[in-house]
């Protein structure tokens, strides 16, 4: 544990030092069509006060939990909402077992409960992030279980493109909008883009655009958000009145959605320090029955 937190701290520190080059950067003329006097500064670590993300208030959305609890989904049972009209018949008889398997009380295997990578867009719903900017690169960092991606700024994908477990991630910049697209996710042993099961498959294609909004705006946004997955947890600083950062994202699979389909994830600034959360220690958990199938070596690295 000790060496998996000193390697994600190494990192990080790495990464920090060199974002100071940034300012220098925006001083100077940026390449292509925008001056990198206009990127937005969306650096810094943020937060929301709930593990989800945001339905959309109009047109096809996620899919949901039939469960509730107190008005809002059930974080105690995953029932996918299997009749969503984004589903094709595969993907619905899938979502609709997952849920029988919960109803039994028993819950069913996920990269959550599992400790693998989650990829995009199921990293979506962590609580916090801390975005790194760089002019050639972006580097996002999710609180839980040590969860890192990297996009390669102003790039192509790679051709052919090798899956990975965060995908092949290129961005660039259209105004005040920072703009991500995602392919090449890979395909492992609990491959789902939500707390239901909904599958993907090698064509998931992952659009997200980082913006920042007014604090009333963000404020809304998490009223409006809690109403489908309450007030759990997360380390907002309430007394911050500033911009938040939200993220719209569309997702894409022609093998498992019959269209594409967008959420929102909005968050504020932070407030303290993240606790560790390393999930690959933790071989069983109070609601899992049997050992986790996390990713195991066949001899140590040191």
């Amino acid at each position: 544990m000790h060496r998996q937190r000193d390697l994600v701290l190494l990192v990080t520190l790495a990464v920090a030092a060199a974002v100071p080059a940034w300012g220098q950067a925006i001083k100077q003329a940026g390449s292509g069509a925008q001056g990198a006097a206009s990127i937005p500064d969306l650096s810094g670590v943020w937060a929301k006060p709930y593990v989800g993300i945001e339905s959309p208030r109009s047109g096809p959305g996620p899919v949901t939990n039939r469960s509730r609890r107190n008005g809002a989904r059930n974080v105690y049972q995953y029932v996918g909402d299997y009749t969503n009209p984004i589903l094709k018949p595969e993907a619905a008889e899938i979502v609709k077992k997952h849920g029988e398997i919960s109803l039994t009380g028993v819950p069913y295997p996920s990269p959550r409960n599992q400790c693998w990578p989650q990829g995009v867009p199921g990293i979506f719903p962590d609580t916090e992030i801390e975005m790194l900017q760089q002019p050639d690169r972006i580097t996002i960092l999710y609180s839980e279980d040590h969860e890192i991606r990297h996009i390669r700024m102003n790039q192509r994908h790679q051709v052919p493109v090798t899956p990975s477990w965060y995908g092949d991630s290129v961005g660039h910049y259209e105004g005040d909008t920072l703009v991500i697209d995602t392919v090449g996710v890979r395909i492992g042993p609990f491959a789902m883009v939500d707390f239901y099961g909904t599958p993907y498959t090698a064509a998931l294609h992952v659009v997200e655009r980082y913006r920042l909004i007014d604090y009333e705006a963000a404020k809304e946004a998490h009223e409006w958000g809690s109403k489908e997955n309450g007030l759990a947890r997360g380390a907002i600083d309430y007394d911050y009145k500033g911009k938040g950062l939200q993220l719209q994202f569309t997702v894409e699979d022609e093998g498992v959605f019959t269209m594409p389909w967008s959420a929102t994830v909005t968050y504020r600034r932070a407030l303290g320090e993240w606790p560790e959360m390393a999930c690959a220690e933790n071989l069983r958990s109070t609601y899992v029955t049997k050992d986790s199938a996390v990713p195991r070596a066949e001899k140590p690295d040191f």
